[in-house]
């Protein structure tokens, strides 16, 4: 069975892992990831830890997961806000240079997308939409086993569409960012000002509403319609197989999914109506996704 090498590279930590064909974790290693402290550092550690797994030679390729939107044509990403240094450096060349095996990079949301298409919820799907809500919402789109980046990597960037004009401005995000309206920090921010209580957390709101009470209980219904908005634009655009959802957020997926079925199906065509919502399967779909994107390549 081929093997394939997955870097899960986040700001603060990394993951290396060799991963075979049908998603099977066979050694990892792991380390912080000197995020903040340059291409050559960030590198140098990911060397390290790759020569540390097994017979890694052996592997077909290495794919990588990084924090943002890539450049598929030139290997490098094109936004790093949590890796400085990163944009528009020539990634992909320089580890197929250094390790001499074919390298490949996409965003974190796209390659969770692509495990959870190649080998979790929606394994024998053509069009998979991934969407992970949790501090922030990110998407990734897997037609035929394989990541959609578009031209400038932003397909599934999906955190700062538009579900309603008529909200307050929270940050940089477009008034009425989905990613403010629906994500985890926006439903605790919710709840504290409708319940009056500063303390009050993402999992609060939603044991205070499944405990019956009528404010965590409206700005919950609010959180979902807003959702249902998202993928009902979604479904119009690409009508996917599958919606499959990840992130903390997904952790109250009894209270969540059906409300948001039945939401989204009040404002979509009747034909979308068996459109399936799943939570995701992988307990690692990061290190794995990233694994399967030499895979997806061909290798």
């Amino acid at each position: 069975m081929k093997k394939y090498i997955g870097v899960d590279l986040g700001g603060t930590n990394v993951r290396c892992a060799i991963v075979d064909e049908a998603g099977n974790v066979l050694a990892d290693v792991s380390s912080e990831s000197y995020g903040q402290q340059g291409p050559q550092k960030v590198l140098d550690n990911i060397y390290q830890l790759i020569r540390q797994l097994p017979d890694w030679q052996s592997c077909q390729g290495i794919g990588i997961g990084v924090p943002g939107p890539c450049n598929q044509m030139s290997g490098s990403m094109t936004l790093s806000t949590n890796l400085p240094g990163f944009k528009d450096f020539p990634f992909v060349e320089t580890v197929e240079k250094e390790l001499g095996l074919k390298t490949f990079i996409d965003n974190d949301a796209n390659v969770a997308g692509l495990a959870e298409a190649v080998v979790g919820a929606g394994k024998g799907l053509a069009v998979v939409y991934y969407v992970t809500i949790s501090t922030g919402i990110g998407g990734g789109l897997v037609v035929n086993g394989q990541c959609v980046s578009g031209k400038h990597g932003f397909t599934g960037e999906i955190a700062n569409i538009i579900i309603d004009r008529n909200r307050e401005k929270v940050n940089y995000l477009a008034v009425g960012a989905v990613e403010n309206e629906a994500s985890g920090p926006s439903i605790a921010r919710k709840g504290q000002k409708a319940l009056n209580d500063e303390t009050i957390t993402t999992k609060k709101v939603f044991e205070l509403a499944e405990a019956g009470n009528e404010k965590a209980t409206e700005v919950l219904n609010g959180v979902i319609r807003d959702l249902a908005q998202l993928f009902a634009t979604l479904a119009a655009v690409v009508d996917p197989d599958m919606f499959v959802l990840g992130g903390g957020v997904m952790k109250s997926e009894d209270y969540i999914m059906p409300r948001l079925k039945e939401e989204f199906n009040k404002i979509t065509h009747e034909a979308l109506h068996d459109t399936p919502f799943v939570r995701a399967k992988l307990k690692e779909p990061g290190v794995i996704g990233a694994a399967m994107l030499p895979k997806s390549h061909g290798l």
